[in-house]
């Protein structure tokens, strides 16, 4: 997709306006995630201070290690609980609205984690970022499947790739405002975990004003005038509008009114694009990109002085890939991308193995593992970074995608909990040879891709989901376009 397909598609002002608004859940996600990197001595002296405080003796180097551990994934173990809300919100209140009401959590997070250096409490920061970590588990659930059901087809995965690029703009943004030399200081640490309040204010300030997702009115609400009048709002067109209320129309047809958690799992239909979820989600989560995120600046300290600017260049190429994915989404479409980003970041996992195991023998190397981190790091996001989060709401029917996306983000942030929790003991244990089990990983995602997944570029959510229904297969190479490398 190119700059000049986007103006060409004649997009209307409402339609950007209401993506824009979803994705800045995303910029707040990013941000919480960024800005505990570079300022983690400091927020590591500051539970130390306040255990002295309490109990008039230093905290246990082994009890600190593990108190900063938590602090980073209990975030992501509130997301998998949040998880759990996705279906609810998403049926009862609508996409909008779901996302409107979740919004509140991130701002009594932020105060709590800016509240815990004024109240002496390492525990209020705790529960900051579990607070936060429940807004995380439903918002990254909710806007993509918001951005996809009011996005037209042919831009569909372009836009959902939106979410990335912004929650990856956060991760810098976040890692900014850590340095020393911004807000990473002892003095300012706290209001530098407040700041995610201020795109929070602006979502509530424009998110009302955008409408509410037509195929959610249509299909789930069966309230066809308001679903007419959102994608007039959206498209501009009476004529696509036309079109596009046939075709929801239709899938509204092969559908039924509502599916339970348990027919969800039980259902025929459902179990092939289940299990391609799963091996998806937990592939580009568990192929070791998380645990350069948390813990890039630990990573470089032992090799570099200007450690915490290395990992400015980690969240700079970051969001580099993410925008290269956004346009190369509805061109090259979701298989390529997933494949070349799962075979590339297992041979960055395999050169990290080999690099870091000679690097006590030849120090110049240091650099060429800087390289490869920004490697795996651009092969992350090309693909199994942006597709993980979306793929589940094309490739179920309506009554499905929201349990579908629930089950997304269960896996997402489960798989972020665990890393989090388990990459610092794994490389005390493992060394270098960690990364042989993150290769192994993404050379299984990228087996199961190419045998499973069929292509969902420029596809209608009906068309994609006849693949599934009473079949017993999924025919790769049919006239539907789903040849890997055309």
């Amino acid at each position: 997709m190119s700059l000049t397909s986007l103006f060409q598609s004649r997009l209307t002002g409402t339609l950007l306006t209401s993506i824009l608004a979803a994705v800045l859940g995303s910029l707040q996600i990013g941000y919480h995630t960024g800005n505990v990197n570079a300022p983690a001595k400091i927020i590591e002296e500051f539970f130390n201070h306040t255990w002295r405080v309490r109990h008039n003796q230093t905290m246990p180097d082994h009890s600190l290690t593990l108190l900063l551990s938590l602090s980073v994934s209990i975030k992501d173990f509130g997301a998998l609980l949040g998880s759990l809300g996705v279906k609810y919100l998403a049926d009862s209140h609508g996409r909008r609205n779901s996302i409107l009401i979740v919004n509140c959590l991130s701002v009594v997070g932020a105060c709590l984690m800016s509240a815990s250096k004024a109240s002496q409490s390492f525990e209020v920061l705790i529960l900051g970022r579990v607070v936060f970590g429940l807004f995380c588990g439903l918002v990254m659930s909710l806007n993509p499947l918001y951005i996809q059901e009011v996005s037209p087809t042919h831009l569909r995965g372009a836009f959902a790739t939106l979410n990335q690029v912004f929650f990856a703009t956060g991760i810098l943004l976040g890692m900014v405002a850590g340095l020393e030399t911004v807000l990473g200081t002892e003095h300012h640490w706290a209001m530098m975990l407040s700041l995610s309040i201020i795109p929070a204010l602006m979502q509530y300030l424009v998110l009302p004003f955008c409408p509410e997702s037509p195929r959610y009115l249509l299909i789930s609400r069966g309230e066809e005038s308001k679903a007419e009048a959102a994608l007039m709002r959206l498209r501009g067109s009476a004529e696509k509008v036309f079109a596009e209320l046939e075709e929801m129309k239709e899938e509204a047809a092969h559908t039924q009114s509502g599916v339970t958690i348990h027919e969800f799992f039980k259902k025929r239909r459902y179990k092939k694009p289940i299990i391609i979820v799963l091996v998806i989600n937990l592939g580009s989560q568990l192929s070791g990109f998380n645990a350069i995120i948390n813990y890039s600046t630990r990573m470089f300290q032992a090799k570099f002085d200007q450690a915490k600017y290395l990992t400015l260049g980690v969240g700079a190429v970051n969001v580099t890939f993410t925008l290269v994915a956004f346009f190369l989404m509805e061109r090259a479409g979701r298989r390529r991308l997933l494949l070349t980003g799962f075979i590339s970041i297992a041979v960055c996992n395999l050169l990290m193995t080999i690099v870091d195991s000679v690097l006590h023998l030849v120090p110049e190397l240091r650099s060429l593992q800087v390289l490869l981190v920004f490697c795996l790091i651009s092969a992350y996001e090309l693909g199994p970074g942006p597709i993980s989060w979306f793929i589940a709401a094309e490739l179920f029917d309506q009554p499905g995608r929201p349990i579908a996306m629930a089950f997304t983000s269960m896996l997402n942030w489960g798989g972020k909990f665990v890393l989090a929790l388990l990459f610092p003991p794994l490389l005390k244990v493992c060394g270098a040879y960690v990364y042989l089990l993150f290769m192994a990983v993404a050379l299984l995602a990228f087996a199961f891709t190419w045998k499973r997944l069929p292509e969902t570029k420029g596809r209608t959510f009906d068309d994609i989901a006849e693949e599934f229904r009473g079949a017993d297969g999924i025919p790769l190479h049919d006239k539907t376009g789903f040849n890997t490398f055309p």
